[in-house]
């Protein structure tokens, strides 16, 4: 409780003020009084509490309830603010009271966001806090329910529902202070927030208990309801000076709306015996003229709320209102016009209730005068929008005015009538159907009514006829938009209550009037209807009308249903009930334009059922019909009128009689018919009908200008429903068919018949009969031999392709249209036109008629609804498949026909799949069709688009299959296809051999035996070998069977992977592929087909059986697939050990024994390897010469050796020495197997394997033999070498052979790896070999390769421009070229090559020097990376030897040219010059900073390649040039801008991060290794690094040329664009200038150089060079600083200690080593040297020049030599040459006299 008791209501004592101060005080002490500070939002002014004490003042009188003011009915008490905080009530939890104050804030949001916290403590505290707060509840709810903002309204019902469910019964002390405003919650206007107080309601109260618990409340209730309805004003409920205006009215409007409907509600549900209690209440209420003015009221919701309030006062209290009778009936009557949609319905409600409940309430008001003029005008004007919901009260209305209102009764009901009629032709009635219909409803039963109550007063029936129905009916006719409104089947409905009326009471008084009503009615109808018709351009509007309205007439009563939505219907007392079904009218019949079929089946019902028609309606509705027909024929005959004929066929459609038709043919009934047959002849005489086709209706079909003759064809159907039987029917049809039918007429016959089944039913026999059908056969066979569709000039020729496909596409109870046989002979025709377009081209086919044909077919499939397929349907679908399964290039059809026919034969698949269960077995479709896959893949030659083709529609067809409920159809269709056994192997043979190659290189199988030269260039390259397109095509079958989960049978799974890995392996083999290859492999990826996949495919264990199996059978490729399954981790290697177990059964050697031994050995463990040693050493002892060549001999065990250490299996140095004694024994016994010095045409391929073999095996010795050898089998490995090398130069033209190259590669890897031995050895290693052969390797057998060599890579070069590396032809280039980098310099100066020489070229160098540079720097261009790097490794070796020859000739490039340039050696640079071009091509079109990457060994590598390599050649010729040579050097590439377009290269070459990749990961490394900081290593044999070979050597230069031309490139940098300056800049300052400082501090450090006089000292943590220059008693001291972008930036030049020298000397010195080492090309050493020559120069006596200020020229390092006659003064000619042309004059720069 309260600890303050309230005081009583009205009362305002000292205590009460004090409190609502305090309240105030408290809202200013939180804000604390700042006027200055932020406000919250919507708290617009500052509080105080003088405000708040005035604000106290006004709100003296308001309602109890609110804050401030207690109630007389309990002790509310209220929340203090903070400064009462201590006298809260202790039950009161701090969060709950937090949150209360929260909620007296005046912000919308604290409140919202506070009213959600309270709902959600609620329901998380426990049941006694929240009891704490229920004493403070009410008032805050009563205030805060009614806030203007609808969220807190919302959530202040949602608070309270969780409140509610809380506390439950707890609540009950509080509900009356809490009632009255909860009821109003209910009827707030914002709907969520009534729901939601709804929702709390009912969680209070069960619906049983709620009249319960307001009755308790009732009195609460009513008081608060009243005192806001009679004493709250806009400025009472809210504060006006806080509150703007419009928001104070809103919430005032709001509290009215919500009190009148709660008292409304509080009417409804409280008890009949509550009530009596309420009457003071209530009689108060309407005592006030307040209440009544509200029904005036401005606002439509406050006059909506009224009026509903009014109802339910007359509905529960309608003796108290019949007391106010005075003020209740002008107050509802007198609003009747009021047509705001809010009011209406309310309003109504209460006049219908005012006239029901209040029988005197039109002596209160002047009905004639005041409310029938207001209701006249409102329904005049169609309800003003409203019509859906006033007219529907109308006809209560009418019912319940007494006579003494409506008098005269004529003239009132002609009024209404009137102005009900008057109001339908209002623009907004009659654009809205809903409108409109309830308008006409409302005139028809207020007529009926009026009828009723009006039979017998003959004035007032005519009235309703003629003066009100038939002008009605008329106006209806003539405007459409009427017509939808649903008048014809009201009318009908009229008609039929008063047909049904007068046939019950014959002899009745009533009835003979209605009899005189109805042919009052027709006989002016019938006028009406002829007067449409009866004029010769009649309005098609009203014709149309006319059609419809004798249509609706002409159904029974019974057949009258409507499938709109139910809607309330009045029914007249005096009626009997309809049964529930005919309640309801039926829509308005359509014309043509709707659905046919439904007012197709329409009709036939009506037409079944006519004689169910009255017979007061049937004659007179025959008899205009009649009439009607005889008037439009007569239009017709004269004047050929279409109008009247359409009108004609209408009528016949709904009126088909002999009766109609004898009246049609009039005058010419006796007239007789000229038919083919007699019969039909008879027919025509004896049924008019019949007679009126022939005579009148085939004329009219047959005329040629009629476009649209499907009126045509319905009053031929009409015509034929009046023959007897359907053979009669068929006989008719028949004659006209082959006489008188027009193609466009036949095909809208048909058409008809199959949109209704009557119409079929009656036609079947001539649709299945022998002239249709012929018919149809021969316009099959006349449209397909038309030759395209444009040389047609027929204008049926679209029909006749629509007729046919509507015959083939129609199915009826699942039988054909037309007989069996004429479908299957169209579908023959059909099959044959598509099989001729194979042999059309594609221009011809795209004009061709297979676009139609598919139109037809497809449409024939996709509606053949599980039928048959025949054979002949079967033939088409295969042809269909054919030509969808094969390229453009086969078919010649484009792609639009190509997809036409994919949609085409997939529909008949679709089919064909879905039969019942079984039947496809004996598809021919399935057979064939699998019969021609194999056959495609097998033998026919597909390239890698047409495959694609083939497998997409395979696809296609697959996943069709799956549809069908039979698993094992996928299954049999992948058995079908696949190939036997011998098949396979056919394919496998038939692949090429170029596979082998690779294999046979690198070591991993041995062969000695011919290899079939199947190459590529014997087929067409782009022709895929049979085995990949089968393999192919049966792999995408089982990934949609695995997809799926179906089961193949006979291990088909695992044969079709093994063929799968077999294709995949011979790919990957493949040195140099066809052109098909990557499309091949790109395709089985996109399939998910790889190594890697493998597991994918399921268990592995029988396909590894399988492929053991095989690969110990045949070996080859088999046994590459299992070494490949194992390095890609798709099989383990525990899965494969028990495959090898047994080690007996791999012997005796097969070739697929020795084969899967090889393959196997990469992954064996050591001691397998040793067993399978053990098992072949033995068999190398003892053999014949035959049986050391064999598989089972030596060759075979020798290869199991080799490739077990291969692998470095062993390291027992005694069994490699004991095997090269077995060797060496073979020698001695059977040297005429080694092939020394001999021709290879002659030796057979076992002596080449052994051979083979034994110099595999003496190279792996030396690898891996640590042991020392004898002097002997030094000798005979070194002899041996060179010899089997002699034989490799002589056979040089065998090299196509596969083992003779393969014997020359070993051979030249033999000379190589020996080479690589001698050049490693160290002096320490020199000692464990014999005493001479160092010496003989060096002066014999090193020559002897070198001199083998040489000119074989001349040789080679020279014959074959096409060495491309991958290429097994040019395979032993590699380890040729290896070899040829270990020659020695002196054996390349004492070459025995051709002399080459090239007239004149410009040259110092010796003759024999310039022939070696000749010869091999063009073979820098050359396209093949190992001679490249052979060819750099040679010259690299010779050009530290070249700069002396021009150093010997220097003085002639002396002074007298005025920039003299000297060029490096002339080919190089005009290899480089080609280069320059070449790669202007490649990169030329990329911005510098873009990277570029260069696919290894393609083309354009080796274009880059060379071109990098030749800049690290002259680089490194630079470097060994003197100062003054690479002077003359370097302008020379100054002049040719060669460098500058290095540069721009470099950057396109060089990756952003040139990191290497294993270091990057180590990022705890400070300094990680990048290709700036390793040296390049450019191997041939090794090609793991063949990506970063490019990326590396660009690198490489960039270093060389920063190191050795850093002046050059300096200058270039800063000529070049912004973009280019900072890419260069940041780059070099990041990857470059720390490693080129180190190496230039380190070479000061470690420099050898010698100069007199100057001490040297460097310092590497501060990048500076300290130098000292001392000469007798003078001192210099400088520093040099390196900068971070070093060499790109200026190197600064600071002074240090400086004795006897004068200041301007000393500038001069200071400024000629700046400049020395900003312009010269070389180190800081070279810098110092040069200044130091200067300086010493300077004290030597030798002048300055008088341009530069220096002796020696800082960059050409000359003298000043240039001397003045007139003042003697020398210059440099550099200098004065840059002085005369930048001066424009040739005088003297010191006295300005002409120089000569």
């Amino acid at each position: 409780m309260s600890p303050l008791p309230a005081p009583e209501a009205g009362s305002c004592g000292p205590a009460e003020s004090t409190r609502e101060l305090g309240v105030g005080s408290a809202a200013a002490a939180g804000t604390m009084g700042g006027k200055n500070k932020q406000r919250t939002k919507g708290n617009l002014r500052p509080s105080n509490s003088g405000r708040a004490a005035e604000l106290l003042a006004k709100e003296q009188g308001t309602v109890p309830g609110f804050i401030g003011f207690g109630t007389s009915h309990s002790d509310l008490g209220y929340v203090p603010a903070i400064q009462g905080a201590e006298e809260i009530d202790s039950l009161v939890d701090s969060d709950f009271r937090m949150v209360l104050r929260k909620l007296s804030k005046k912000d919308v949001t604290t409140k919202l966001k506070a009213m959600q916290e309270f709902g959600t403590m609620c329901t998380e505290r426990d049941t006694e806090i929240v009891k704490g707060v229920l004493p403070y509840w009410p008032r805050i709810f009563c205030k805060i329910s009614l806030d203007h903002d609808r969220r807190v309204r919302e959530a202040t019902q949602q608070a309270f529902e969780k409140l509610i469910l809380k506390v439950k019964k707890h609540l009950a002390p509080y509900l009356k202070s809490l009632m009255g405003y909860w009821l109003m919650a209910q009827c707030d206007p914002y709907s969520p927030a009534a729901f939601a107080a709804k929702d709390a309601f009912e969680a209070a109260f069960p619906p049983t208990k709620q009249p319960e618990a307001l009755a308790f409340c009732k009195d609460e209730i009513t008081t608060v309801l009243q005192d806001h309805l009679l004493k709250e004003t806009p400025d009472t409920l809210s504060d006006p000076q806080t509150v703007p205006e419009e928001e104070r009215e809103a919430k005032f409007y709001r509290v009215v709306t919500s009190s009148l409907l709660a008292l409304k509600k509080l009417l409804c549900l409280l008890p009949d015996s509550e009530l009596d209690s309420l009457e003071e209440k209530f009689k108060s209420l309407l005592s006030q003229n307040k209440f009544w003015k509200y029904g005036k009221h401005s606002v439509p919701q406050i006059r909506s709320a009224y009026f509903e309030l009014v109802s339910a006062l007359c509905q529960r209290i309608p003796q108290l209102m019949k007391e106010e009778a005075s003020k209740v009936s002008p107050s509802v009557l007198l609003s009747i016009d009021d047509s705001d949609p809010i009011v209406c319905p309310a309003l109504w409600e209460a006049v219908l209730y005012t006239v029901t409940t209040i029988e005197d309430c039109w002596l209160h008001v002047n009905a004639k005068k005041s409310v029938f003029p207001k209701l006249s005008t409102l329904i005049r004007e169609g309800g003003r929008g409203l019509a859906t919901v006033i007219h529907p009260y109308l006809l209560p209305f009418l019912s319940k005015l007494p006579q003494s209102v409506t008098d005269p009764k004529l003239d009132f009901f002609k009024n209404f009538l009137t102005s009900l009629v008057a109001g339908l032709s209002t623009e907004r009635i009659k654009s809205s159907g809903s409108e409109c219909s309830a308008v006409i409803a409302a005139f028809f039963e207020c007529l009926r009514f009026i009828m009723q109550q009006n039979l017998g007063e003959e004035e007032i029936e005519r009235m309703l006829v003629n003066d009100q129905l038939i002008p009605f009916v008329d106006t209806v006719l003539k405007d459409p938009v009427l017509q939808n409104g649903q008048l014809f089947h009201y009318l009908a409905e009229t008609l039929s209550s008063w047909e049904a009326k007068a046939d019950m009471d014959k002899d009745n008084h009533t009835a003979h009037g209605l009899e005189n009503v109805l042919l009052n009615f027709w006989e002016r109808f019938s006028e009406i209807c002829v007067e449409k018709i009866d004029e010769p351009e009649a309005d098609a509007k009203s014709v149309l009308g006319v059609c419809n309205l004798l249509q609706v007439l002409q159904k029974p009563k019974s057949s009258v249903k409507s499938n709109k939505r139910k809607n309330g219907k009045v029914r007249f007392a005096d009626e009997t009930p309809e049964p529930e079904s005919n309640k309801e009218n039926d829509q308005c019949m359509s014309s043509e334009g709707e659905n046919s079929e439904a007012t197709e089946l329409v009709l036939e019902s009506a037409r079944d059922s006519s004689d169910l028609l009255s017979p007061l309606r049937k004659k007179p509705l025959d008899d205009l019909v009649c009439k009607l027909a005889e008037m439009s024929i007569n239009y017709v005959n004269e004047k050929k009128s279409e109008q009247h004929l359409r009108f004609l066929s209408t009528l016949l459609d709904c009126f088909s009689s002999s009766q109609v038709f004898q009246v049609l043919l009039g005058v010419e009934n006796r007239s007789i018919v000229k038919a083919k047959s007699v019969a039909i002849a008879e027919l025509a005489q004896k049924n008019p009908a019949v007679k009126f086709l022939y005579g009148k209706v085939i004329g009219w079909l047959s005329e040629e200008q009629r476009k649209d003759s499907g009126f045509l064809v319905d009053i031929l159907y009409s015509a034929l429903r009046c023959c007897d039987n359907d053979m009669e029917r068929k006989d008719v049809l028949d004659d006209i068919t082959e006489e008188h039918l027009q193609w466009n007429s036949l095909l809208q016959v048909i058409e008809k018949a199959c949109s209704s089944s009557d119409k079929y039913a009656s036609v079947t026999p001539w649709l299945k009969g022998d002239v249709l059908g012929e018919k149809l056969v021969t316009v099959t066979d006349e449209l397909c031999n038309k030759k395209n569709l444009q040389s047609t000039s027929e204008p049926y020729f679209s029909e006749k392709w629509t007729l046919l496909k509507l015959v083939l596409s129609q199915h009826v109870k699942n039988d054909y249209l037309i007989g069996e046989v004429y479908f299957e002979r169209i579908i023959v025709k059909l099959h044959e036109t598509l099989y001729k377009t194979k042999t059309l081209s594609e221009a011809e086919n795209s004009d061709s008629l297979v676009s139609v044909v598919c139109d037809v077919v497809h449409k024939y499939f996709s509606s053949a609804k599980r039928c048959l397929l025949m054979p002949s349907s079967e033939d088409l679908l295969l042809t269909l498949f054919q030509l969808c399964a094969q390229s453009k290039e086969k078919t010649h059809l484009p792609d639009f026909l190509m997809c036409k026919l994919k949609n085409t034969w997939l529909s008949g698949v679709n089919v064909l799949v879905h039969h019942a269960s079984g039947t496809y077995k004996q598809s021919s479709f399935l057979r064939l069709s699998a019969l021609w896959l194999k056959s495609q893949v097998q033998s026919s030659s597909l390239d890698i688009t047409s495959l694609q083709v083939l497998l997409s529609a395979v696809e296609d067809l697959l996943i069709t299959f799956l549809e069908s409920e039979d698993p094992c159809l996928l299954a049999d269709y992948v058995g079908s296809i696949m190939p036997t056994n011998s098949e396979w192997e056919k394919m496998r043979q038939s692949l090429p051999t170029q596979w082998l190659h690779r294999p046979l290189l690198e070591g991993r199988l041995s062969l000695n035996c011919e290899c079939s030269k199947t190459d590529f260039k014997e087929q067409d390259a782009k022709t895929l070998p049979s085995h990949l397109c089968t393999s192919a095509l049966l792999g995408k079958m089982m990934l949609v069977a695995l997809k799926k989960k179906i089961t193949l049978e006979n291990n088909e799974l695992e044969k079709i992977i093994a063929e799968l890995l077999y294709s995949l392996q011979w790919c990957e083999e493949l040195d140099n592929p066809p052109i098909f290859l990557p499309g091949f492999c790109e395709m089985l990826q996109k399939m998910s087909i790889t190594f890697d996949n493998l597991r994918a495919f399921g268990d592995t264990s029988d396909l590894l059986q399988l492929l053991f199996n095989r690969s110990k059978e045949n070996g080859t490729l088999w046994s590459l697939i299992i070494a490949k399954l194992i390095l890609s981790r798709s099989i383990s290697s525990d899965e494969v050990k028990p495959h090898y177990k047994r080690k007996e059964s791999f012997f005796p050697l097969t070739e697929g024994n020795l084969h899967t031994i090889q393959s196997l050995c990469p992954f064996l463990s050591k001691e397998d390897k040793k067993e399978f040693s053990a098992q072949c050493i033995p068999a190398l002892l003892g053999w014949t010469k035959e049986d050391l060549c064999s598989i089972d001999g030596g060759f075979g065990h020798l290869a199991i050796f080799n490739s077990c250490l291969q692998t470095r299996s062993t390291d027992d140095g005694e069994l490699l020495h004991g095997i090269l004694k077995i060797i060496m024994s073979w020698k001695k016994e059977h040297e005429d197997i080694f092939l020394f010095s001999c021709n290879l045409s002659d030796a057979s391929p076992e002596v080449l394997g052994v051979n083979i073999e034994i110099i595999r095996f003496l190279s792996l010795f030396l690898k891996y033999c640590s042991s020392p050898l004898a002097e002997s089998e030094w000798d005979f490995i070194m002899c041996s070498m060179l010899a089997w090398l002699e034989t490799t130069n002589e056979n040089q033209a065998l090299y196509c052979v596969p083992l003779v190259q393969l014997f020359a590669c070993v051979s030249c890897d033999l000379a190589c790896d020996l080479s690589c031995f001698f050049d490693s050895i160290t002096p320490d290693t020199a000692g464990s070999l014999p005493i001479n052969l160092i010496s003989e390797w060096k002066e014999f057998f090193s020559r002897g390769i070198h001199s083998l060599f040489l000119p074989l890579l001349v040789t080679v070069t020279g014959e074959n421009k096409d060495l491309s590396e991958t290429s097994f032809k040019n395979a032993m280039l590699r380890p040729m070229c290896e070899t040829l980098t270990y020659i020695s310099k002196d054996q390349l100066l004492s070459h025995k090559l051709p002399a080459k020489l090239v007239t004149g070229q410009k040259t110092n160098l010796p003759e024999c020097l310039q022939t070696v540079l000749n010869t091999l720097v063009p073979l820098l261009l050359f396209q093949a990376r190992p001679v490249q790097i052979a060819v750099y490794h040679m010259l690299y070796k010779l050009m530290p030897e070249l700069p002396k020859y021009d150093q010997d000739n220097l003085k002639s490039y002396g002074d007298d040219e005025e920039e003299p340039a000297l060029s490096p050696p002339g080919v190089l640079m005009s290899v480089l010059n080609k280069q320059e071009d070449l790669l202007e091509n490649i990169l030329g079109c990329i911005p510098v900073g873009q990277i570029v990457t260069i696919k290894p060994l393609s083309e354009d590598f080796c274009y880059v390649l060379g071109y990098l390599l030749t800049w690290k050649l002259i680089l490194t010729f630079f470097k060994a040039a003197s100062s003054q040579l690479r002077a003359l050097y370097s302008m020379y590439l100054r002049k040719t801008k060669s460098l500058n377009k290095l540069l721009y290269h470099l950057f396109r070459l060089m990756p952003e991060n040139p990191t290497y990749g294993e270091t990057a990961v180590e990022a705890s490394n400070k300094d990680p290794k990048t290709f700036f900081t390793e040296e390049l290593q450019l191997s041939i044999r090794e090609t793991a690094t063949l990506p970063y070979h490019i990326p590396h050597l660009a690198c490489s230069v960039y270093h060389m040329t920063l190191k050795d031309l850093p002046a050059m490139v300096r200058l270039w940098w800063n000529s070049s664009e912004k973009r280019v300056f900072n890419i260069v800049d940041r780059f070099t300052s990041k990857y470059v200038s720390n490693v080129l400082s180190f190496q230039e501090i380190s070479s000061v450090q470690t420099s050898t150089q010698l100069l007199n006089g100057m001490a040297v000292k460097a310092r590497a943590t501060t990048r500076e060079v300290m130098a000292t220059y001392s000469i007798e008693d003078i001192v210099i001291e400088l520093i040099i600083q390196l900068p971070s972008n070093y060499p790109l930036g200026s190197i600064t030049v600071e002074s240090g200690k400086r004795v006897g020298v004068a200041v301007q000397q000393w500038r001069n010195w200071m400024l000629q080593l700046s400049t020395y080492l900003t312009h010269q090309n070389g180190s800081i050493m070279e810098g110092l040297a040069l200044w130091k020559n200067n300086v010493d120069k300077r004290f030597e006596g030798v002048e300055d020049c008088m341009i530069c200020f220096s002796v020696i020229h800082g960059f050409n390092y000359s003298l000043p030599k240039k001397a003045c006659r007139t003042c003697k003064k020398k210059f440099h000619s550099a200098c004065l040459y840059k002085w005369f042309t930048s001066s424009n004059k040739s005088t003297c720069p010191l006295c300005r006299e002409t120089f000569f």
